[in-house]
């Protein structure tokens, strides 16, 4: 009965593990409203980017349409898409799962 109860235990953890890759991408899309200094505080409120890199990520949104701003776990970015689709941008979360 002992060695069941481990084997249960093991499974377990390895399903926990699994699951650590698990990773999220906070995206901005390009529109046609907001102007590059917006973005730019958003960017460094919400996401807490230098000015640098949240200037060059309101020209990467701008040219290529959408950019990844953040990386992390669904959790954490979240609330950040949430406060930055209330000031008005166009954000999503993409989930990944990395090999």
């Amino acid at each position: 009965m002992y060695s069941t109860k481990f084997d249960e235990l093991e499974d377990v953890l390895v399903d926990e593990e699994s699951t650590t890759g698990l990773q999220s991408q906070l995206i901005v899309y390009n529109d046609d409203f907001n102007t590059f200094d917006w973005v730019i505080k958003c960017l460094m409120d919400i996401c807490h980017h230098t000015s640098e890199q949240s200037e060059q990520l309101s020209l990467l949104i701008h040219f290529k349409g959408k950019a990844t701003v953040k990386t992390d776990a669904f959790p954490v970015l979240k609330p950040m898409k949430d406060a930055l689709t209330e000031r008005g941008l166009s954000a999503v979360i993409e989930s990944l799962v990395e090999e």
